[in-house]
């Protein structure tokens, strides 16, 4: 089944460009906002998975938080109103610059990743003349059984303290006077559809938390990141994520302490669905063993097929003639330039119009000008 466009209206807007549901993104955040309060949970919408400033608005309008990992995502948050108290700055490389606009903004929390970031910050806060909320971003060891570019929790992974290290940053927090540990954070990956991984999570949680408060440390907020995966096989009949069975998860097995906090960071689940990249077929290609359908968009509007080997399911908005199988590619003169192999698509023509779904989440955000390309325009449902 495809998804619903307004194809009339598409019909004089210059290809290709993002068309964003704002019906869709606001029923999402609602799904999102109900069953977290049900556990008196706290969202702070993770701002690398789409920064357009509508969406921001939107998201911002619900109450939610932001999260952050560059200093550009602090001033893009801070340019759509979110409070300065809602605002978390997470990232393995704080620059300065960065660091010194979260303290001059006095944001909500900086999640540190490392023993020298920690010192950064003090020492940046201290010409300041101020103090530096912190959490200790923790590498829990929860292996996210994910995609190898996004997974965070293990070892070898960049980000977070090491749990080996957690007693060495601990020693050094009390030898500091300008920064103040308010809590831990935790992140093990991305696009995570079985939530096994987010029950062993909460049990890794809860053993160093019970560790914390054997050496009367009491933290007053735990972030658990984000990670909820969506259903791109299926964008209509799955367009909201389960958030009731993922908060559940979290309410069953980690145990919170009196007058503890929990915060998470969703960034996909929330914006994935309502966005989509819509294209035109520049031409079809009849190759020697297979047909190509060439569209004006690549991977310069939507890298994620090329990046992650990631699939988004393509439908042809003007054709119901019977499928037929093609390689579906972009103009970049680049052979991984391609959306799908092999895929079956109506039967397509010069000219018709092809909508990329599930394409919310980084997608226009990613966006370059490899090929001195303009980055794509963006349409929303409720202004078109």
């Amino acid at each position: 089944m495809k998804g619903s466009f307004p194809v009339e209206k598409f019909k004089d807007i210059q290809t290709p460009f993002y068309y964003y549901d704002t019906d869709l993104l606001r029923n999402t955040l609602s799904a999102a906002e109900n069953a977290a309060n049900k556990y008196g949970y706290h969202i702070h919408y993770a701002v690398k998975a789409n920064a357009n400033p509508r969406i921001l608005s939107i998201i911002r309008e619900k109450g939610f938080g932001a999260d952050c990992v560059s200093g550009g995502e602090i001033q893009a948050a801070l340019d759509a109103g979110f409070p300065t108290s809602k605002i978390v700055f997470a990232g393995v490389g704080k620059a300065d610059w960065e660091i010194n606009l979260g303290l001059e903004k006095d944001i909500f929390c900086f999640n540190v990743e490392s023993i020298a970031e920690l010192e950064v910050i003090n020492e940046l806060a201290q010409k300041k003349g101020k103090i530096a909320s912190v959490a200790f971003r923790i590498n829990p060891e929860v292996n996210a059984n994910t995609h190898h570019h996004i997974t965070t929790g293990l070892k070898e992974n960049k980000f977070g303290i090491n749990l080996d290290q957690l007693n060495k940053i601990i020693d050094l927090l009390s030898t500091l006077t300008s920064v103040k540990l308010i809590g831990l954070h935790f992140h093990i990956g991305s696009q995570l559809t079985d939530l096994e991984p987010f029950q062993v999570l909460c049990t890794r949680a809860t053993e160093i938390q019970d560790q914390l408060v054997k050496k009367k440390i009491f933290l007053e907020h735990i972030n658990f990141g984000g990670g909820l995966g969506i259903d791109y096989t299926h964008p209509n009949k799955n367009s909201i994520p389960n958030f009731e069975d993922y908060f559940k998860i979290f309410n069953t097995h980690f145990k919170v302490l009196p007058g503890q906090q929990v915060h998470f960071e969703p960034g996909r689940s929330l914006v994935g669905q309502c966005g989509s990249l819509i294209s035109r077929v520049l031409y079809v290609k009849e190759g020697t063993i297979k047909k190509f359908v060439v569209l004006d968009a690549g991977f310069t509007e939507l890298i994620r097929p090329a990046f992650y080997e990631a699939y988004h399911k393509i439908e042809n908005l003007d054709s119901e003639a019977l499928p037929e199988t093609y390689d579906i590619v972009g103009p970049i003169c680049e052979s991984s330039d391609c959306f799908a192999k092999q895929f079956d698509l109506n039967k397509a023509r010069r000219g018709d119009l092809i909508a990329l779904r599930s394409a919310g989440a980084y997608g226009e955000i990613m966006a370059c000008q490899y090929n001195c390309r303009k980055l794509p325009q963006s349409y929303f449902s409720d202004t078109l």
